[in-house]
């Protein structure tokens, strides 16, 4: 796959050199495994197991040279050829009455506090004082029957995430119900949705007050946002957690109006499935990154990486979906990253 990746977007050196792009490929993978490491001390992992073997003397300025003869394509097509649902398909609770369960939401990663990030990304502000570390925003579309990504897009927090999540709309299509938070239900972002042929269950602000057109006997109603005809769904929620109970009234809309074939009460319990694409992001920045903040001073630089980033998390996703489908009654959700 990583020659295939090379080939597609014409990385293939041209001449032999100490670090061919293959290689590059492979560091930038393994350090999104060894996060807490400097590059040259990742391609000392990487080259380790190769002792009997002459092995180049590399440097840190030739790894960099490396990394940027590779540039960013050979990465977003790896990623491209590795995305996807895994074995959603063939997995218990990964479909709603036939339709593949998937979510979208954004989330935050810190990148180095270099002069051209903060000139490009900016930094958090209040009324007191400028801090933290610039961030960008990822916005990924999830499996929720496996965690695994079926797409991501990812710039400048400062857009916002349901602008980097619009761009994952080449991905939805009909087939799928995707679940969404608060911050992707608005008018434009729903219709966008409803145009790909996909369902949606989003949850809305409280704020909003939806016109009823017609009530249902399962609880619900019907009403429209925009163009865009939905059914309307109150419920209340309890969490529970060591730190107590909380019961919240939730509001959810879906285009899905039969209320026969999809009833209210079903569709509240399929809201849950929404925490699966939480337990993913957990993965990627506490499990691989351990909260640390993206190595590279570059934008291309941080390109690689969360494309490198996203390609282990997949691969190691998908060894999981494998093992679990191995095991009868396991769901791939209940085994540890």
């Amino acid at each position: 796959m990583v020659d295939e990746a090379l080939e597609e977007t014409g990385a293939v050196q041209q001449r032999l050199r100490k670090i061919p792009a293959r290689v590059v490929v492979y560091l930038l993978l393994a350090a999104a495994l060894f996060e807490d490491c400097g590059y040259l001390a990742v391609w000392r992992k990487l080259t380790a197991a190769l002792e009997a073997i002459p092995v180049a003397k590399v440097t840190g300025t030739a790894l960099w040279d490396a990394r940027t003869r590779l540039g960013v394509r050979p990465m977003r097509a790896l990623f491209d050829l590795l995305r996807g649902p895994a074995t959603a398909i063939r997995t218990d609770g990964a479909r709603f009455k036939g339709l593949l369960t998937v979510a979208i939401d954004g989330t935050y990663l810190d990148v180095p506090d270099s002069p051209l990030h903060r000139a490009r990304l900016d930094k958090s502000t209040n009324q007191y004082a400028t801090s933290g570390y610039p961030q960008i925003c990822l916005a990924t579309l999830v499996a929720c029957g496996t965690r695994a990504v079926l797409d991501a897009a990812f710039g400048p927090r400062s857009s916002g995430e349901s602008v980097h999540g619009k761009r994952l709309m080449r991905s939805l299509r009909a087939g799928m119900i995707v679940l969404l938070d608060r911050g992707f239900s608005g008018n434009t972002f729903l219709t966008a949705v409803a145009a790909t042929e996909a369902a949606f269950l989003a949850r809305v602000t409280a704020a909003r007050k939806p016109p009823v057109l017609n009530r249902f006997d399962d609880g619900s109603y019907l009403s429209r946002f925009g163009g865009t005809e939905v059914r309307i769904i109150e419920c209340e929620i309890a969490i529970t957690t060591s730190q107590g109970r909380q019961t919240g009234l939730y509001r959810l809309a879906t285009n899905l109006l039969d209320h026969h074939r999809y009833p209210a009460s079903g569709l509240v319990s399929l809201y849950h499935e929404r925490w699966e694409i939480e337990s993913a992001y957990f993965a990627i920045k506490k499990s691989m990154l351990s909260r640390r903040v993206l190595r590279s001073r570059t934008w291309a630089g941080i390109a690689q990486e969360v494309y490198a980033l996203l390609s282990a998390y997949q691969i190691l996703r998908i060894a999981i979906a494998d093992a679990t489908e191995a095991t009868p009654g396991v769901d791939p959700d209940r085994a540890s990253f």
